[in-house]
């Protein structure tokens, strides 16, 4: 049954039509009977999903709504909003998953019935696998909100036994604990029953691809589509954090945002997972996706962790965070006598520190913390007196600067902070510092996460162990504590690790010269010869669209998909002429995987480009913001297709501009009809412009090489001027 309650906007009749949102306007002017809207703004209108796939069908742009795309259109416009819809669909995914005998109880009959027993039915999944949360021992804490490894506020300063942070705060009565919630309170029917086509879809859904590959699908989506609204933690940085932590049975997230972090746990027998989030919607979506992954234990709770800690008596085995930046309200006033602040009492302008803290005392002995941390967190003077205390208490074990790009806010090299609750292994004299700038990536295809993942955890095993990891000059060392513990207490690494100097930097510098020579010399050779003016041409135009309709090529649209085994080309890997350099969201939906011949292009950015896929980018998924064509070579020659849609006029009279971009309407693209002959002639001359602009590229990116290369010569004295 469809729900005649769910609404679609614009953009989702596009992806239900596979078109561009040109078209839908289009359809709107041009046929009456097309579906009124039934909400949204003047600007952005909505439909009623069930009316548009109607007029669709009966239009002949439509067969079938594909299943994936109807759940999706269902959840996105369930009217009590996606995340709680997600919800909803989360619990009967989960009930699915662990009890499938009883959803085909349940779901049999009318959608009256089903909402009628449902509640029961989640009752006996929800209460055994989250529990109640216990009120009893709350500590008075504070917290904020994230959604992929994070989840609340945080701030640092310090004082401690050793140092003082300012004048004691006045005496006065500790505030009353806050009381956290369950994090996946069962619904109630009468709320059900408007979600009751969603949930049916979803299960139908989740026969063909699994319960939990189907809420993956449906959460990657939602967060694909709200980009703004969550910051989350990449899976290759959770991976590394889970690693540091090592194997633990007891983890605790107590800024969980969307569970990426506890996801990358590796699962051990009579696991124990606790996660809590000041965003209930957080929450409820991290305890479900846990749950359905693992057999372990999940303890979930919504609240403020600062304010209001659920898990007050953990003594977790390890501690995994990635807490809010920079919040100034993190319980500040309220919390100037709690007991987690062993450390120092952290300024109103650390919060960060204050989550270190919370960390800490969550932590059985000898148990490992890992965070992700702001940089200014390792330096600010505000902290340096708690930053002192955790170097004399052998707390603080190593600081990790990561590559610009490893996780949001993406311009700045984040830290991560590994820590120990000191137990009855003595306080270490040194501390591992590191920094994997170094491998960072081109534009904005993130780190070399495999050279990161290689140098810091050989550095930190060998140091875990008891010994000392090789020295390597500008990457990793130990410190001894006593070096950092000076009037400024910075843990910057780059400030404490040698410079990197090659002993062959001369020769590399040499060599760098030759191929820059030999590139110019053959970027000369490529230079197009003088053009001779011919009157203009008048060919007979086609569009893409037509195109696609006849055969001569396929469309496809990528980034909605994950495929965790082949790199991902991005939109800026096209525009740069690089090797694919991204990720996707992991999802079981298949991803498009490129093919040699294909043409892809960017639909962003207003930048006219067109990239022919070699051998060496086959197989690459293709990423977000990209369309590509695959011509039957019969009828279409893909150099003189790629060369055609690079036109500047061209570009511009398919091109819509909004208010901050420019969107490419690929289908609206023109090239001429020639034959195939004529195509390879003008292909052949589009080849050799590809070859002169690559190398351009090669030339441009030596020459910046060599200069960066001199200057750090001249500076660090391995360069003599003359």
């Amino acid at each position: 049954m469809q729900d005649n309650a769910t609404e679609v906007t614009a953009a989702g009749i596009a992806r239900l039509a596979g078109v561009g949102r040109a078209a839908v306007s289009n359809w709107r002017r041009r046929h009456a009977d097309f579906p009124k809207p039934v909400g949204g703004t003047e600007t952005s209108p909505s439909f009623a999903l069930a009316e548009v796939e109607a007029w669709l069908r009966k239009q002949g742009k439509l067969a079938e709504v594909p299943l994936r795309e109807r759940v999706w259109q269902q959840l996105a416009g369930h009217p009590e909003g996606p995340v709680t819809a997600l919800a909803y669909t989360g619990c009967v995914l989960l009930l699915i998953h662990e009890r499938p005998t009883v959803w085909l109880d349940v779901s049999a009959g009318s959608d009256e019935r089903l909402a009628a027993l449902l509640p029961g039915a989640l009752e006996q999944v929800l209460t055994p696998r989250f529990g109640a949360v216990s009120a009893a021992g709350v500590h008075s804490g504070g917290g904020g909100a994230h959604a992929g490894g994070t989840g609340d506020s945080s701030s640092t300063a310090s004082s401690g036994p050793a140092v003082n942070a300012g004048p004691t705060p006045p005496k006065r009565p500790a505030p009353a604990p806050v009381t956290p919630a369950p994090a996946i309170p069962v619904p109630a029917g009468d709320r059900l029953l408007a979600s009751a086509p969603l949930l049916r879809g979803a299960a139908e859904l989740a026969a063909g691809t699994g319960a939990r590959q189907t809420f993956e699908f449906l959460l990657g989506r939602h967060l694909d589509a709200n980009p703004r609204q969550y910051t989350l933690t990449p899976a290759e940085l959770a991976r590394l954090m889970a690693d540091l932590a090592g194997p633990a049975r007891t983890v605790l997230d107590p800024a969980c945002g969307t569970g990426a972090l506890l996801r990358a746990v590796d699962p051990r027998p009579g696991q124990e997972l606790y996660a809590q989030d000041s965003s209930a919607d957080l929450a409820a979506l991290t305890a479900l996706r846990l749950a359905l992954q693992s057999r372990g234990t999940v303890h979930a709770a919504a609240g403020d962790t600062l304010r209001g800690d659920a898990h007050p008596g953990l003594r977790a085995d390890a501690v995994l965070c990635h807490p809010p930046f920079n919040e100034r309200n993190w319980g500040h006033d309220e919390l100037a006598y709690d007991p987690r602040w062993e450390y120092g009492f952290p300024a109103r302008t650390e919060s960060e520190l204050a989550w270190v803290q919370h960390a800490l005392a969550r932590l059985a002995d000898d148990g490992t913390a890992v965070l992700l941390m702001p940089p200014a967190a390792a330096s600010r003077r505000s902290g340096r007196r708690i930053r002192a205390d955790l170097l004399r208490r052998g707390a603080l074990r190593a600081v990790v600067a990561l590559p610009v790009g490893a996780a949001p806010p993406y311009n700045i090299p984040l830290h991560l902070w590994v820590l120990r609750r000191p137990g009855r292994t003595p306080a270490a004299p040194e501390v591992l510092l590191a920094d994997t700038g170094r491998f960072a990536g081109e534009a904005r295809g993130g780190p070399d996460w495999q050279a990161v993942r290689d140098a810091v955890l050989d550095a930190w095993r060998a140091f875990a162990r008891g010994g000392r990891p090789v020295e390597r000059p500008g990457l990793a060392r130990t410190v001894p504590v006593i070096e950092l513990l000076d009037d400024d207490v910075d843990l910057a690494p780059a400030r404490h690790l040698p410079p990197s100097v090659p002993a062959d930097g001369v020769e590399q510098l040499t060599a760098v010269r030759e191929r820059l020579g030999a590139t110019l010399r053959l970027t000369a050779d490529l230079t197009p010869p003088p053009a001779e003016p011919v009157p203009p041409a008048r060919w007979p135009l086609t569009t893409v669209g037509e195109l696609a309709r006849g055969g001569a090529l396929v469309l496809r649209t990528g980034g909605t998909s994950g495929h965790t085994r082949v790199p991902v080309l991005t939109d800026h890997d096209v525009l740069a002429g690089t090797a694919p350099s991204g990720t996707l969201p992991e999802t079981d939906e298949e991803a498009v995987l490129t093919e040699p011949g294909d043409v892809v292009l960017p639909v962003l950015g207003g930048g006219s480009v067109a990239r022919v896929i070699d051998g060496a980018t086959g197989g690459a998924a293709l990423g977000r913001n990209l369309v590509l064509l695959r011509p039957d070579p019969a009828a279409l020659d893909p150099w003189f297709l790629a060369g055609f849609l690079r036109g500047t006029a061209n570009h511009r009279q398919a091109s819509s501009y909004a208010s901050t971009a420019t969107r490419l309407d690929v289908r609206r693209l023109q090239l001429p009809r020639l034959p195939l002959d004529e195509q390879l002639r003008y292909g052949a001359r589009f080849r050799a412009l590809d070859e002169f602009e690559r190398a351009l590229r090669h030339t441009r990116r030596l020459g910046e090489q060599l200069v960066r290369g001199m200057y750090d010569g001249l500076t660090d004295g391995t360069v003599a001027p003359d």
